[in-house]
């Protein structure tokens, strides 16, 4: 079974954990390049080299092994003038001048992680994110867009860039494509916006599945029920997806507190609202992160692989 899974950032290397244990499942990762923020964003504007933060994340969460190798590869600086980069963002973008391109970039690391699938950028083209909001105001750049808060009412890139032909290829042979989990518009649809991919997934005869979101996300989904996701990301494809993946579990009082001061909720099934056919279980649970200590929530990887290994049989 070719899997192609479209997104970016946390949730699409929570999903790629589990897929990837899957032996049945050949896996392609097709990742944004449109991140602005932290190591990537200063990589990307120093440098001149499309953002590598996201890439790298999937790229270890395919290893086969995470091993000493992989956690390096996570590594980031605390103090001096390399505060704030990981070791892995440094890596490929030294690789990326050294070769000249991002992808054969990409490629040495997979080779070297020895990962299981690969990892493509959805271009090697460098554009920003554009949002429209509901006031009329546009915001250019990911970290602005989420900071100016808001509804939006419609996302553009800044300037049209063409798809890696073998993200076009990837996408028109697969038999299942997973959208998400991630941010509504920084992670998924940005790569629909990119020239070839729309088209592509429309030519495609692949069952299209989208996982949605666990808790709302402030300066950018703010109120926003599970169909609010669906009808966002089906206006964006021109096209509906056969399955959504919606989670029953709620976070504890504790953590669901700390969530809502931030600005974000858990998203409302509103299952009156949605044609497509929905698959809800329990994918949330909560971790420890090593880097503050707090506790968040992420998608069970092992059980979203499972239900994902499930529709592909029927």
């Amino acid at each position: 079974m070719k899997v192609v899974a479209v997104g970016g950032g946390t949730g699409l290397s929570t999903l790629l954990k589990g897929l990837k244990n899957i032996d049945s499942f050949e896996i392609t990762a097709v990742v944004s390049v449109t991140d602005e923020g932290g190591s990537s964003g200063k990589l990307r504007k120093e440098l001149n080299v499309p953002p590598p933060g996201d890439v790298r994340n999937n790229i270890v969460a395919l290893a086969k092994d995470e091993d000493l190798l992989a956690k390096l590869m996570c590594y980031r600086f605390s103090e001096g003038s390399l505060k704030g980069h990981s070791l892995g963002n440094l890596i490929i973008a030294a690789l990326t001048k050294i070769e000249g391109s991002f992808s054969e970039a990409i490629r040495i690391l997979e080779r070297v992680l020895a990962i299981k699938g690969r990892v493509l950028p959805v271009s090697e083209d460098h554009a920003r994110l554009v949002a429209k909001f509901e006031d009329g105001e546009e915001v250019i750049g990911e970290t602005n867009i989420v900071r100016r808060g808001g509804k939006i009412v419609e996302v553009r890139l800044d300037r049209p860039i063409d798809a890696l032909p073998e993200v076009l290829e990837a996408i028109e042979r697969a038999d299942i494509i997973v959208f998400g989990p991630g941010s509504l518009y920084t992670s998924i649809i940005t790569n629909v916006l990119v020239n070839g991919v729309k088209d592509a997934i429309k030519r495609s005869k692949a069952k299209k599945i989208y996982v949605c979101n666990l808790m709302t996300q402030p300066g950018e989904t703010a109120g926003y029920r599970v169909s609010d996701h669906v009808k966002e990301l089906e206006r964006y494809l021109e096209q509906n997806v056969d399955f959504v993946l919606v989670n029953t579990r709620k976070p504890s009082e504790e953590v669901l507190e700390r969530y809502r001061k931030e600005g974000s909720d858990f998203v409302e099934i509103d299952a009156e609202n949605i044609q497509n056919t929905i698959l809800a279980e329990p994918f949330l649970v909560e971790i420890v992160d090593p880097s503050d200590g707090q506790r968040k929530i992420r998608h069970d990887s092992v059980k979203l692989a499972d239900v994902i290994e499930r529709i592909s049989r029927w």
